[in-house]
């Protein structure tokens, strides 16, 4: 149990870094404190990890016509959702949503890229059989 336990507070960790950083980055985008910052952290991966599959699922026809650019909406989605789930945490509308989305997105991939586990593997990599 303890060996997915640092995985899970790594990618917490490097969610928590590009949503920080996006704050800055975004005029639209505001934290009122390191909390909402880091529950909209949390909360975002677990969006990501039950929610975002289903969203998929759903549209999976539009997702194939657009030819997967309508993954991107669903990111900026799942980034409304939370930004209306926490309290601390405000999004001025969709446009700011979406090019935050795929801005966390490249930022957390950059970083998870030069993260490795406690076994030196880079966060990226397959482990154990699964992408992490």
């Amino acid at each position: 149990m303890l060996d997915n336990l640092t995985p899970f507070l790594l990618h917490w960790a490097i969610t928590s870094l590009s949503l920080w950083v996006a704050s800055h980055v975004f005029s639209g985008l505001r934290f009122s404190d390191t909390s909402a910052l880091i529950v909209s952290a949390l909360l975002l991966g677990f969006a990501n990890a039950i929610l975002r599959p289903l969203l998929i699922f759903l549209t999976l026809p539009l997702t194939l016509l657009t030819l997967g650019a309508f993954l991107l909406v669903i990111n900026a989605l799942m980034l409304q959702l939370v930004s209306a789930v926490v309290s601390g945490f405000t999004i001025s509308g969709f446009r700011t949503a979406f090019f935050a989305s795929i801005f966390i997105a490249l930022l957390s991939f950059a970083i998870g890229l030069f993260v490795a586990d406690s076994d030196g593997i880079p966060l990226r990599e397959v482990q154990h059989g699964m992408w992490l």
